[in-house]
This record gives structure tokens, C-alpha cells and sequence, in this order.
């Protein structure tokens, strides 16, 4: 391993504190992943207009104690590249390569200021929870780019403003008290927190669980020496001044006016007349508690997946990993409640009758929409019921065939 990383609170924070948790046991991911849909699901959110393929090079960038061990195994036949500044998250990425033999990675002690260091290029490149850590995430996100392929993809995950004010609220507090990461600071912080009042918005991030309020577990959130956020708008003016194209939110629907309890409302009609980036603003004013936005860039253009005209009949749906059907204690008339068991808001349900289920159920991963609908004998429903499975995350698309 090597390393031109200076000397910075960061880097020191995470190797006294690594982040996430280190894990022993990958074999529950494993096992997931088992499923060559999920792989698709995977590939096609990020590429939809592409045909499959697993022989990606990857980079894992800020991989922490675990997450390009993760995907060195679930992804066999990536070639997988992690790095990160802290020696004890690589030490223990380290032990898992050793664990699961996993030949298809590499670890690097660097900054990723200094990935071009690499020379190499990536078609993926993951990095959450890092950039806002930077001390100029923006030189960051420039390096990323820079070993990017030119038709290459990236998955960030970032801050979001609005939903860590309790978090914020609480830095201060520990600033001003001079608590430090030392095990009593953190067993005493404990204590604090444990009688925090119940109307603190500390305890509106955790969806009022008393239960979370341990400073151990805390310590990356209000411990951590750096770190900033960002709005929708700040976002895209980050994204885009560093020569990028925003291409899709990873789970759009909390940013969508026709997903949820705001498509009920009055202000639909005023909403939907917006521009597409106007309506993400003001869903994340609306709903408030966004703690991190994750999301999808490119070097060009995304190509959209469309539904406004018959080309959409050629796409492929392919159901996302979290998705679930629901079939207890249904209100009249539906067949089924469909969620995706990965979303915070618990308004972004969909309720489906009897033809749409049976199209839902016919989803294999490899059978078109147009070949779906053949088994049955309505039509009429088939566009706007695939386009709502696209809109609240139940299912991506392989639009290769429908260009």
C-alpha cells in the first residue's frame, strides 16, 4: 500500500473510528446476490440503454471497513479497485479479501485526490458518504471524473441539509463542550442523549427512536470533524461544475410530485407544470427529513427511459432488489400493495388491481413488456402501470431493444 495523503483530521478520525462498523460475515450478501436479476436490476439502473454485462472494472472510492470486500464477492466477475485514507478500514478490508479469497480485488492506501495515482479507468466508480468529507469535495469529484470512462458511470451518495439539523445542532453542542471521541466522552455523550428532549429534530433524523441514541453507533455523525451537505440545487451546481450530468436519483420516487401523499394534494396540477429539477427542489422542501441525496452521474447525457410513445413495449422490466408485494388486509378493490422496502417515506406505496398484479407477477427479468401483456387481453393499462413501477423504484429497465 501507498499513500501521498497529508496530514488531515479526516484520515485520522477514520482510522481511530472506522466507518461503517467492520463486518465478519458477508455471507448473507452473498447469497442475495445469487439472483441474476438482482445483477441486472443493477446494471440496467445505471445503463439501461446497454446490454448486460458483469466484466466491469470498478472503483470503490473511500471503501471503508467493508464495501469493495462486498463487492469483490457479489460481483465475481468485476475486477474491483478500493481505496480509502484510513489504515484500519483497509486493514480490515484486508482480512475479508483473505476471508472470502477474493482474488478480483485490490485495496490502495490513497486520497481521492490522487486516484489518478491508479492509472487506470473505471466503468463504475462508487463513492458514498466521502465527498462531503473532503476538504474540497469539488477537487474530489474532479479526480473521480478524470478516471472515468468516457461511458462510465458513477453511484454518490452525499448530505442533504434539511434532515440533519439535529445533527448539525448536536456537532455544535459537542464543539462547545470539547467533547472528544475518548470512551468516556462517548459514554457520557450516551447519557446526554438518552434523555434528549422528544421534540428534538436529533430524534425526528432517527423516526423518534430513543433506541438509536447511542453515541457509539454516533460517532461518524457527530464526532466527525468535517463534513458538509447539500440541496438539490447545490447539488446539481456541484455535479455540473465539475464538468458532470446528473442522470437519475438511485431511488427517485421521494423526489417525484406523482409519487405519494403530495399526489393527492391540491398542488399536483402546479407541481407537474414544472421543470423536471424545480419539481426535485421542491419535493425536498416538502418532505423535509432528506438526510442524503444518492444519485447517478455521467460524463454525457443520460438516455431517458421514456414511455411516450410504442418503443416501450421493446423494454425488458426488471423487478429491483427491495421490491415486495403485499397481499394482507388490502383495501377494496386492489390485489396487491407494491413497495420498495428500501424507502424512508412510508407514503411511496403503490396499489395495484388484478391486471396489474398479473403483469407484475409475469416480470422475469427477461421477457419484454410487449411479450407480458400478450398473456393477457388488456392493453390499455400496460404503459401507465410499467411507467409507475419506473417511477416508485419497483422495477428498472433494459431499454437496449427500444432505442
Amino acid at each position: 500500500m501507498s499513500s501521498k495523503s497529508s496530514a488531515d483530521p479526516v484520515r485520522d478520525f477514520y482510522t481511530s473510528h472506522p466507518y461503517p462498523p467492520p463486518l465478519e460475515n458477508l455471507d448473507r450478501a452473498r447469497d442475495l446476490w445469487q439472483d441474476e436479476n438482482i445483477h441486472r436490476a443493477e446494471f440496467h439502473l445505471l445503463w439501461p440503454h446497454k446490454e448486460y454485462r458483469a466484466d466491469l472494472d470498478v472503483l470503490v472510492a473511500g471503501c471503508g471497513t467493508w464495501q469493495s470486500a462486498k463487492f469483490a464477492l457479489t460481483h465475481p466477475a468485476a475486477r474491483v479497485v478500493g481505496i480509502d485514507i484510513s489504515t484500519t478500514s483497509l486493514e480490515h478490508t484486508e482480512w475479508l479479501k483473505r476471508k472470502y479469497s477474493l482474488t478480483n480485488l485490490e485495496t490502495r492506501q490513497l486520497a481521492i485526490e490522487n486516484v489518478a495515482d491508479l492509472d487506470h479507468s473505471f466503468d463504475l466508480i462508487i463513492s458514498t458518504g466521502v465527498l462531503h468529507h473532503l476538504a474540497d469535495p469539488g477537487a474530489g469529484l474532479r479526480a473521480l471524473r478524470s478516471v472515468l470512462k468516457a461511458d462510465g458511470a458513477m453511484y454518490l451518495m452525499v448530505y442533504a441539509p434539511y434532515g440533519r439539523t439535529g445533527v448539525y445542532m448536536f456537532q455544535e453542542y459537542c464543539r462547545r463542550l470539547g467533547i472528544g471521541t475518548s470512551q468516556q466522552d462517548i459514554n457520557d455523550l450516551t447519557a446526554a442523549l438518552k434523555v434528549l428532549p422528544q421534540h428534538h429534530p436529533l430524534l425526528s433524523m432517527l423516526r423518534g427512536s430513543r433506541d438509536a441514541l447511542d453515541a457509539g453507533a454516533l460517532v461518524d455523525a457527530l464526532l466527525n470533524p468535517r463534513d458538509r451537505t447539500y440541496s438539490v440545487p447545490q447539488l446539481f451546481d456541484f455535479v455540473e461544475g465539475n464538468d458532470l450530468r446528473f442522470a437519475r436519483w438511485y431511488w427517485q420516487a421521494p423526489y417525484l410530485p406523482q409519487c405519494g401523499a403530495i399526489a393527492t394534494t391540491p398542488h399536483t396540477t402546479k407541481l407537474a407544470a414544472l421543470p423536471e429539477r424545480e419539481q426535485y427542489i421542491e419535493m425536498e422542501l416538502w418532505r423535509g427529513l432528506m438526510t442524503n441525496h444518492d444519485f447517478v452521474v455521467q460524463q454525457g447525457d443520460a438516455v431517458p427511459v421514456r414511455f411516450d410513445d410504442e418503443r416501450y413495449l421493446r423494454y425488458v422490466p426488471v423487478r429491483r432488489a427491495w421490491t415486495m408485494c403485499v397481499q394482507e388486509r388490502l383495501p377494496p378493490g386492489a390485489a396487491g400493495v407494491l413497495l420498495n422496502q428500501t424507502h424512508l417515506f412510508t407514503d411511496l406505496v403503490l396499489l395495484i388491481n388484478a391486471e396489474e398484479k398479473r403483469m407484475y407477477d409475469a416480470i422475469d427479468g427477461r421477457r419484454s413488456i410487449a411479450e407480458i401483456v400478450d398473456q393477457g387481453n388488456d392493453t390499455s393499462l400496460a404503459r401507465g402501470f410499467f411507467e409507475k413501477l419506473w417511477w416508485y423504484d419497483q422495477a428498472v429497465f433494459d431499454t437496449s431493444k427500444g432505442q
